[in-house]
């Protein structure tokens, strides 16, 4: 997304550069098709009773040549002579409705809007159905906002689904961490609640990695980077998807037709449309000088704009197909059947916006992410009643905005961590420590006394938008500045361990923390939205147990000597490169992907499993692998697909709370190989569920499976491929041999 105010939405994905202001401000709602209206009446495509297809094509035929380029930009500008209002494409939603886009105006009745917690957090819940409330609540927020006359537009960018594969990426908070089947979960579930079955809104599926050329191996783009956004279309349903700036493998993400058009609208069926990020298509000729004009970089992209039209490197056709897929959306919205107040989603009312049910679905969410990662002696929680006096240390203990991250609108409410732990304990002490999260300048000695006259101690620390954000990629993986040297020192001063809380969107290497006796808790509060603060109090005081477990891996400081435009996801021996996240990364963790504490204890046993062996050899040719290790293997689409569903079976997991305390725990099964070969996952999530049980209760969890899905891996070609040997089902300590027989 970026900073530019124009975009170009097609077709194919090719775009030039119309630039218009963007200054309007409704005190309704904007629709087309006005029922009050004598001439509207005889215009076809405000004819409701037609299919959507007859009411664009009978649109497209009335406009000029000039009407319908100037359609084609985020900022579309009104067809006054048919009453088509101005519509602006651009609108954020990533963790709730946002202010980041030209598209909403909070300066009206509407002054805010519910801030979730940011994506990254609410991935460590590993609850599909959390995931789809949140979408739900910021699709009403939209429709709300819409309502109340401060949105020009219904189109929301959102979500990003690009895999987390470096933890210096400033923007890896926008996602949901670093696993494809999570992420491609994640994206479903989004993109099934914002838009709704009855398109409610219409969401846009991001696509926006990192600007340099990349090569990317086709094995690689099999098993991780795509099957995210192909489960976001197959699944989801996403009526829009956005191309990156950079090249892939040497072609423009924005003119890659095998991409965009073969794989995405033929293989995967999307069938809406699509846009590029900010200045994608200028880049094209601009900075990478894969075309030779500006023109041809427009024609490369969609055939579009007039010029390119003029020196016929496209046709009008090409435009209509463009504009096909744009009005189509803006008619499946009701923005052409009248005054949307008086529709279907009309009676959703500004007072839905920051509703008490959505303030305090952000503070479930906020506590079901929240990940407990040390707790030495069961420091945690802190007593209510025995725990007089209280420290509060730190640059992000009192402040809120860094709470929300990046991508953000105006919260309901702003509580900051300091202010929730006062209503804990009211004789709570607070000092900075640092002027800023940069720590350039620190206070110790004065920490260190305030450390000292308190019975407890919480340091709130870590990172904000100045360290990591769009733009902005971190060079290092510790903490900033002298954050270390304060936090050693007054854990060194203070009568009992303290308790260190790192608020940050990716992974920071504390293994000075995790190994250090004064330090008796560390708790990762991602940036956990409006209520986070109040979240993080509940959890440090026991009125909350929390559950969530890490979606990236922490790597040490030293991963940073690892190149971050090199996008391999295997290793390499030969050369010292560990690969990426869990999947494949062999070197050292600080804490690793799925990591998580509770305040109890939780037992799992396999109940039952539908499957122990799996002969194949009546399903296809078979083929070898020769190189360490000989095996043979299958490809699954010579299985194909009705021999898949016929192999789907069950996995059902006891889960049992052995503790003292109720809590919510996610559940995550794993596939190992017996032998990891060149290309296997080392190991690889296939299922997760969040179950709550009290103390002592037992509970069952029922996991569906298909070998062709989840005991597969993409071979060197990219294809998918069943290998002949043994694979475990991992869930904790527990697991499950299938053998396959080839």
């Amino acid at each position: 997304m970026g900073t530019q105010s124009a975009l170009l939405v097609i077709f194919n994905a090719l775009f030039f550069f119309f630039f218009f202001s963007f200054a309007n401000a409704f005190d309704e709602p904007p629709f087309a098709c006005n029922q009050a209206s004598f001439s509207t009446k005889s215009l076809l495509f405000c004819d409701t009773k037609l299919p959507i297809k007859n009411r664009v094509e009978d649109l497209l035929s009335r406009l000029t040549i000039d009407e319908k380029i100037s359609q084609l930009v985020n900022t579309a500008p009104p067809i006054t002579r048919l009453g088509i209002p101005a519509y602006q494409w651009w609108s954020e939603s990533l963790h709730g409705v946002a202010a980041s886009g030209p598209g909403i105006h909070f300066n009206g009745t509407l002054r805010s809007a519910t801030s979730f917690p940011q994506v990254i957090l609410s991935a460590a819940s590993f609850d599909a159905h959390l995931w789809f409330r949140i979408a739900q609540a910021i699709g009403i927020e939209a429709r709300g906002v819409y309502n109340a006359g401060q949105a020009n537009g219904m189109t929301f960018w959102a979500p990003n689904i690009n895999i987390f594969r470096d933890p210096r990426w400033g923007r890896g908070q926008e996602t949901p961490g670093e696993d494809p089947l999570v992420t491609g979960k994640y994206s479903v579930s989004y993109v099934r609640g914002v838009q709704g079955d009855s398109f409610k809104v219409k969401t846009l599926m991001e696509s926006t990695i990192s600007k340099p050329p990349l090569v990317v191996t086709v094995q690689d783009l099999a098993d991780t980077y795509q099957p995210p956004f192909q489960k976001c279309i197959e699944e989801g349903r996403a009526n829009g998807i956005m191309c990156a700036y950079n090249r892939v493998n040497g072609v423009p993400n924005c003119a890659d037709f095998n991409l965009l058009t073969k794989k995405a609208r033929g293989m995967w069926g999307f069938d809406g449309y699509i846009t590029s990020d900010c200045d994608a298509v200028a880049i094209i000729y601009e900075n990478q000088r894969y075309t030779k004009t500006p023109e041809d970089a427009v024609a490369d992209v969609l055939k579009a704009g007039k010029s390119s039209l003029q020196q016929k490197k496209l046709s009008e056709a090409d435009l209509d197909r463009a504009l096909f897929n744009l009005f189509s959306t803006r008619m499946k919205l009701g923005l052409f059947n009248g005054d949307p107040r008086q529709l279907p989603f009309g009676d959703i009312s500004p007072n839905r916006v920051c509703s008490a049910d959505h303030q305090a679905l952000a503070l479930e969410a906020a506590r079901d992410g929240i990940v407990l990662l040390k707790n030495s002696a069961r420091l945690l929680p802190l007593p209510q009643t025995k725990t007089n006096s209280l420290a509060v240390i730190g640059p992000n203990a009192d402040v809120v905005k860094t709470l929300l991250g990046n991508y953000y609108g105006p919260p309901c409410i702003s509580i900051s961590p300091l202010q929730a732990l006062k209503k804990y304990v009211s004789n709570t002490l607070y000092h900075q420590g640092c002027d800023y999260v940069n720590c350039t300048s620190v206070s110790i000695s004065n920490a260190v006394d305030l450390a000292k006259s308190v019975d407890y101690v919480v340091l709130i620390m870590g990172l904000d938008q100045t360290q990591e954000r769009e733009e902005k990629d971190r060079v290092d993986l510790v903490l900033p500045g002298k954050q270390a040297s304060l936090i050693l020192s007054v854990a060194e001063a203070a009568k009992k361990p303290v308790i260190l809380v790192i608020l940050s969107g990716g992974p920071v290497d504390v293994s000075f923390a995790k190994y250090n006796k004064n330090i008796g808790g560390i708790i990762w509060a991602g940036y956990p939205g409006e209520a986070g603060g109040i979240a993080l109090a509940e959890i440090i005081f026991g009125d909350h147990n929390p559950g969530g477990r890490l979606p990236v891996t922490w790597y040490p400081q030293y991963f940073t000597k690892v190149p971050m435009t090199d996008m391999r996801m295997r290793p390499d021996a030969a050369n010292g490169y560990p690969g990426r996240t869990y999947r494949f990364y062999t070197g050292k963790s600080v804490f690793k992907f799925g990591y998580g504490l509770s305040y109890t204890n939780y037992a799992y046993k396999f109940s039952s499993v539908e499957l122990k062996q799996l002969d194949l050899n009546q399903y296809g040719s078979l083929n070898t692998i020769r190189n360490e290790t000989s095996a043979s293997y299958l490809s699954v689409s010579e299985i194909g697909k009705e021999n898949c569903d016929k192999l789907k079976f069950l996995a059902t997991i006891g889960v049992r709370n052995t503790g003292e305390m109720s809590g919510k725990h996610p559940v995550l099964l794993f596939v190992e190989p017996s032998v990891v070969r060149y290309g296997s996952p080392i190991k690889q999530l296939v299922g997760f569920q969040s179950v709550h049980l009290n103390a002592g209760e037992e509970g069952l969890v029922e996991f569906g499976l298909s070998p062709c899905e989840h005991l597969s891996k993409a071979n060197e070609e990219g294809l998918m491929v069943m290998e002949g040997g043994s694979h475990f089902l991992v869930v904790g300590e527990e697991k499950h041999q299938i053998s396959i027989v080839l």
